[in-house]
């Protein structure tokens, strides 16, 4: 490991044993505060049913575990990406056996919320949450963000020499050598030509989107996390549509990873709800309580991923885009859901 690398893993963890020690006190505060007629109640059901898109490792099973310890509730989950969580839930109440009390996902609120089967409730600890954080009925709430932006192999790329801006992706020397997620994702190819469209207009963007194309950016039918591994790997110079964290968190172990600041970055929501037919509902109501507390929020950001709680500190700070100084364009799960379709047309057009 280089003296870099090594320099990097120190600082982060570091700021993992801050985070460690400023988050000791909060299990006992945050299970005092909880309404104790609502504690009686959801320790009556036994245990909560959690569909997520979270990364088990990182964040699933942390929560899980604190919540259980501080209630004697059982947390039982299933992981999926956002898509299939929200089939799975229009399945199951189709069948009239919902199985599921809490969701998340970038974009299953919405798509439920349409659908009729989720359950407009604003848990006390996310009161004080900013606006643009909470769904304005209550339907959804966000648990994490996301950053995306390109990231790139800095033994294949030296520093510096990377693509900084978007005219700098149609450089010919970047033909063949880029790769994204082809899923209809925002981590995917829709994700970024929802971000170009976004940002330059319908015209330039769809006439820059048509010399993109001609670059031949390799469509991977995995999740955004493998194509950067497929990145790291050296099997592909840079990978568009990264989760900007993750890029960190490799370069901290000391993988040749690093993330590029390309403005304007995509900026989204990762948010949760409780399915309007929760078969234990205030089970639902406590845990989803708990997952935005400070308590919960922490234990979110230990495992790497961005608390949406602008109270708890994220592992790197320098991943913040105020205090890295680039410009973020946030997109909401309403306009997400109502967007994607015209995005997947174009990536199907120009990408497939």
């Amino acid at each position: 490991m280089t003296r870099a690398a090594l320099t990097r893993l120190l600082l982060l963890a570091s700021a993992v044993a801050l985070v460690l020690a400023v988050s000791a006190p909060l299990l006992s505060q945050e299970a005092r505060a909880a309404d104790p007629v609502l504690v009686a109640a959801a320790k009556k059901e036994g245990e909560v049913v959690w569909y997520t898109t979270l990364i088990v490792d990182m964040a699933v099973r942390p929560v899980s575990a604190a919540f259980e310890k501080t209630y004697g509730i059982k947390v039982r989950f299933t992981r999926a990406n956002s898509t299939e969580t929200a089939i799975k839930v229009i399945n199951e109440a189709k069948a009239g056996r919902v199985s599921v009390d809490v969701l998340d996902g970038t974009n299953t609120s919405e798509v439920l919320r349409r659908e009729g089967l989720v359950l407009p409730y604003l848990p006390e600890s996310a009161r004080g949450y900013p606006k643009d954080l909470v769904d304005p009925n209550g339907y959804w709430i966000a648990t994490n963000v996301y950053v995306i932006t390109p990231a790139f192999n800095t033994e294949l790329v030296k520093p510096g020499m990377e693509p900084r801006t978007f005219d700098d992706l149609l450089d010919p020397k970047w033909r063949g050598k880029m790769v994204w997620n082809g899923s209809v994702s925002t981590s995917g190819g829709p994700g970024f030509i929802g971000n170009v469209l976004a940002a330059m207009g319908d015209d330039k963007g769809m006439a820059y989107l048509r010399k993109l194309a001609g670059q031949r950016v390799a469509n991977l039918n995995v999740s955004a996390r493998q194509v950067l591994d497929q990145v790291i790997a050296g099997e592909y110079e840079i990978g568009l549509q990264m989760f900007h964290n993750q890029a960190a968190l490799s370069a901290a172990k000391g993988a040749p990873a690093a993330w590029i600041p390309m403005e304007p970055t995509m900026g989204i929501l990762q948010v949760a709800s409780i399915a309007r037919d929760a078969p234990h509902p205030n089970a639902a109501k406590l845990f989803l309580d708990f997952l935005m507390s400070k308590e919960g929020q922490t234990l979110i950001g230990q495992g790497g991923s961005l608390p949406a709680n602008p109270d708890v500190p994220w592992f790197d700070q320098n991943l913040r885009p105020e205090v890295a100084g680039f410009r973020v364009a946030y997109f909401s799960p309403t306009e997400i859901e109502e967007k994607m379709p015209a995005w997947k047309t174009v990536f199907d057009d120009l990408f497939r």
